[in-house]
C-alpha cells in the first residue's frame, strides 16, 4: 500500500487533524477561513476508511449538496492513489455522505416500517408545505380573523414560525417574541394551526423539511432505536457546525453520546447564521458535551489572503470577549495593507468604489476577480445606479432585483398612481394592497369613473380604503413636497409590508435606501422615471449572463459570500447603524455575530482589502426643516489599535459635474397633437 499521502500536501496541522484515532474520543477542529479545510475533511474520511472502517459506516453530514459531492469525490481521490487503484477503476464512493436533511430521508424511510410511517412517504418542498399551511389555515377560518384588522399571518410567516418552532426546539411564545414580536396577538390562532397543519400531513402520509429534521431528533430519543440507528455508523464526520441549530446539534450528539466516533469541523469566528437558528454556542461548547471532552485541534496556516490582510482581521476578532483563540498566517509575501477610505456620503462611496473597479480592470484585473460586499442588500443601490449609469455589468447574490422585488413596486406603484390617475397597472397593484378588496371589488374600481372619494368598497375595505384615498389626496395636492412625499407613501406602508411578509423588518431596509437616494433626484417624476429607464441589473440568488457580458463585477451580501474569495473585496458601509446594523443592536450576542460578519467579508480578499465609511446618510425621521442626514462614526469593530493596522487614503478624485444632467422643467403646451401618429404607430 502507498503512503496514504504526501507530506508536501498536507501540513502538520491538517495531518494532525485528518489521522487523528476515533479511540482517542471525539474531535474538533476548528478551521480558520482559507486554512485547506476541504482537503482535511476529504483526506480524514479517507485515512479513516484506509484505517478499515467499512465505507457504509461513514457518515459524513454537510450543510449543502453541492459540498457534499466535493467532499465525497475529493476523499475518493485520495483513496483511488493510496490504495494504488489501477487508473482505469473508478474512485471508491462513500455511500453516506449528504446534508443533514438528505441523510434524514434516507434513514427514515429505511426504518419507516419500524417508526409507524408510510415507506413511500412525500417529502413536501417550501411551496408545497406553504400551500398546505394556506388550505389549513382558511379550513380553520383564521383567514379573516386573528390579528386586529383581519391580520392574521401569511401562510409564508406561518410556516416561518413553524420552522424556527421546530429548528430552535423553543416555545411558540419565545419564538414570537424574539423574530415575529407582529405576530403575538396571533399565538393562540397558530397554535391551533400548527397542530392542524401536523394532522393534515399525517392524512396525506407527508413530511416537510423540517419534519424530517425533527423525526429524526424524536427517534433517536428512543434507546432501541437510537441504538438501531447509531449503531449504523462507525464515525460521524459534521461539517460546518458552527452552523448548527439546536436540532441538529442533538441529533449529532445522539448518533454518538459517548463522542467515540465523532468529529466536528468549523468556525466559531465565521458563525453568521442566527436568523436560520443556528447559535454559536454549539460549536463553543462541544468539548464539553461528551463525557471526555473533545480533542481541539485548529488550522491556521492560510492560503488565501496575504499577511497584512489576516493581521487587520486576526485584530478585529480577537476583540470577541468568547471565541477559539487562534491567529491565522500566511507565507505569501507582504503586500499593501489593507485600506480605509472615508467620504462624504454613500453617493461619494458609489463613485468611488465604481472608479477604483474600473482602475483594477485598466491595470489587467477582470471584474470577475473583484467583489463589492455590503451588510444588507439595499445597502448596494446606490452603486447598483452608479454601475448601471457607467455600463459596468454585474451580478448580485443575497437579496432581490430592487426594481422586480414586489415591496419596491408596490411603493414605486403609488408614485405613479399618484403623478397619474389614468395608470389602470399602478391602480391595479394599489388596490390589491387593501385588505378586503378582492378582484371583483378591484375590477370596480378600475372601472369606476368618478372621484375616488365616491367609490363604495366592501364593508371590510372601507377604513383601508379611506386611508389610500387620504394619502393619494396628499400626493396629487398643492402641499405635496418631494422627497416628503416617498417618506409618506413608506409610512402607509409599512402595516401592509409586515402584514405580506415575513421578511418585513429586511425588506423595510430596501424602502428606507429607497428614501435615502430620493433627494438625488429633483422631482417625484424625475425619480420614478430614471430608476423605471436604467434600474439596477442585478440578480438574486443566482448568478445571470450580465447583458450578456463575458466579464462581470460581483455584488453579494456578507452572508452570501461566505465560502468565497476574490483577489479584491471591497466593503461598503463600515460605520455604525450598518456595520453593526441597526437590528442587530438589541443584544450582545447580537453584536458579536455582527462582528463575526465583517470578519468574513474582510477574509474574503486574497491581494487587496478596502473598508469604506460614508460619513452621513439621507434618513425619513428628519421630515420637516433643516439637514436631513445622521452622521454615522467608523464601526465600533475598528477601534484606534485596529485602526492602526490600514492605511487610510484620500478618496479618488472625481468629477462629479458630468453627472448631473438638466432638470426638465415645466411643460409646455403641444405644438401638435400626437395622439394619432401613435396610434398609427401602434397599428
Amino acid at each position: 500500500m502507498t503512503p496514504f499521502i504526501d507530506s508536501n500536501v498536507l501540513n502538520a496541522e491538517q495531518r494532525a487533524a485528518a489521522e487523528h484515532a476515533p479511540a482517542d474520543g471525539p474531535l474538533l477542529v476548528v478551521a480558520g477561513a482559507g486554512t485547506g479545510k476541504t482537503l482535511m475533511l476529504a483526506s480524514r474520511a479517507a485515512w479513516l476508511v484506509q484505517q478499515g472502517l467499512d465505507p457504509q459506516r461513514l457518515l459524513l453530514i454537510t450543510f449543502s449538496r453541492r459540498a457534499a459531492a466535493e467532499m465525497g469525490r475529493r476523499a475518493g481521490l485520495l483513496l483511488h492513489r493510496s490504495l494504488g487503484l489501477p487508473a482505469s477503476t473508478p474512485p471508491p464512493v462513500l455511500p453516506w455522505c449528504g446534508t443533514f436533511h438528505s441523510v434524514a430521508a434516507r434513514l427514515l424511510r429505511e426504518e419507516a416500517a419500524q417508526i409507524g410511517l408510510n415507506p413511500g412517504f412525500t417529502v413536501l418542498d417550501r411551496a408545497d408545505a406553504e400551500d398546505l399551511m394556506g388550505l389549513t389555515r382558511q379550513a380553520l377560518g383564521l383567514a379573516d380573523a386573528g390579528l386586529p384588522g383581519g391580520r392574521f399571518p401569511t401562510p409564508a410567516t406561518c410556516l416561518a414560525i413553524h420552522s424556527r418552532l421546530l429548528n430552535t426546539r423553543q416555545t411558540l411564545e419565545v419564538v414570537l417574541r424574539g423574530s415575529f414580536p407582529w405576530c403575538l396577538p396571533a399565538q393562540a390562532g397558530l397554535a391551533r394551526l400548527f397542530a392542524a397543519f401536523g394532522e393534515a400531513k399525517l392524512q396525506q402520509q407527508s413530511l416537510d423539511f423540517d419534519d424530517l429534521l425533527w423525526v429524526w431528533w424524536r427517534v433517536l430519543q428512543v434507546p432501541s432505536m437510537a441504538c438501531r440507528m447509531a449503531g449504523r455508523f462507525g464515525h460521524v464526520l459534521v461539517d460546518e457546525v458552527q452552523d448548527v441549530n439546536a436540532l441538529q446539534a442533538d441529533i449529532v450528539q445522539l448518533l454518538k453520546p459517548d463522542g467515540v466516533g465523532i468529529t466536528a469541523v468549523g468556525d466559531d469566528a465565521q458563525s453568521i447564521y442566527a436568523f436560520r437558528g443556528a447559535d454559536v454556542r454549539h460549536i463553543l461548547d462541544f468539548p464539553q458535551r461528551y463525557p471526555v471532552p473533545a480533542r481541539v485541534l485548529s488550522l491556521q496556516q492560510n492560503y488565501r489572503s496575504t499577511p497584512d490582510i489576516l493581521a487587520a482581521s486576526n485584530a478585529v476578532i480577537a476583540l470577541a470577549p468568547e471565541r477559539f483563540k487562534k491567529e491565522l498566517w500566511s507565507q505569501r509575501p507582504v503586500a499593501q495593507r489593507p485600506q480605509l477610505v472615508v467620504v462624504q456620503d454613500d453617493a461619494a462611496q458609489a463613485r468611488g468604489v465604481a472608479f477604483e473597479v474600473l482602475a483594477q480592470r485598466e491595470a489587467g484585473l477582470a471584474l470577475k476577480q473583484q467583489a463589492v460586499l455590503f451588510r444588507a442588500a439595499h445597502h448596494s443601490l446606490a452603486l447598483e445606479l452608479e454601475l448601471a449609469r457607467r455600463h459596468i455589468p454585474f451580478v448580485k447574490y443575497g437579496g432581490l432585483r430592487f426594481m422586480e422585488a414586489a415591496h419596491v413596486k408596490d411603493v414605486l406603484a403609488v408614485l405613479r398612481w399618484a403623478s397619474n390617475p389614468a395608470a389602470r397597472l399602478a391602480a391595479f397593484r394599489c388596490a390589491r394592497l387593501v385588505p378586503g378588496m378582492g378582484p371583483a371589488s378591484v375590477k370596480r374600481l378600475l372601472d369606476h369613473s368618478g372621484p375616488l372619494t365616491t367609490f363604495k368598497p366592501p364593508a371590510s375595505a372601507a377604513a383601508p380604503f379611506a386611508a389610500l384615498c387620504s394619502l393619494l389626496a396628499g400626493l396629487r395636492g398643492e402641499q405635496a413636497r418631494w422627497p416628503n412625499d416617498l417618506t409618506a407613501v413608506v409610512d402607509w406602508y409599512q402595516p401592509h409590508l409586515e402584514r405580506l411578509h415575513s421578511d418585513a423588518r429586511v425588506r423595510l431596509g430596501d424602502l428606507t435606501q429607497l428614501c435615502r437616494l430620493a433627494p438625488g433626484y429633483t422631482s417625484r417624476e424625475r425619480f420614478i422615471t430614471e430608476l423605471t429607464l436604467d434600474p439596477p441589473a442585478a440578480s438574486s440568488a443566482e448568478a445571470v449572463p450580465p447583458n450578456q457580458d463575458e466579464d462581470y463585477l460581483v455584488l453579494s451580501t456578507m452572508h452570501s459570500a461566505k465560502g468565497q474569495e476574490w483577489n479584491v473585496v471591497h466593503v461598503l458601509n463600515v460605520v455604525d447603524g450598518c456595520m453593526p446594523a441597526d437590528m442587530a443592536a438589541g443584544s450582545a450576542a447580537e453584536i458579536e455575530e455582527e462582528r463575526r460578519l465583517l470578519y468574513v467579508a474582510m477574509t474574503r480578499a486574497r491581494d487587496a482589502l478596502t473598508l469604506w465609511v460614508p460619513q452621513r446618510f439621507f434618513v425619513t425621521q428628519q421630515r420637516a426643516y433643516g439637514d436631513r442626514h445622521v452622521y454615522a462614526p467608523v464601526s465600533r469593530f475598528l477601534p484606534p489599535a485596529v485602526l492602526a493596522l490600514f492605511d487610510t487614503v484620500e478618496p479618488p478624485a472625481l468629477d462629479i459635474a458630468a453627472q448631473a444632467g438638466a432638470d426638465p422643467k415645466a411643460s409646455v403646451a403641444p405644438l401638435f397633437d400626437i395622439t394619432q401618429a401613435l396610434r398609427e404607430s401602434w397599428a
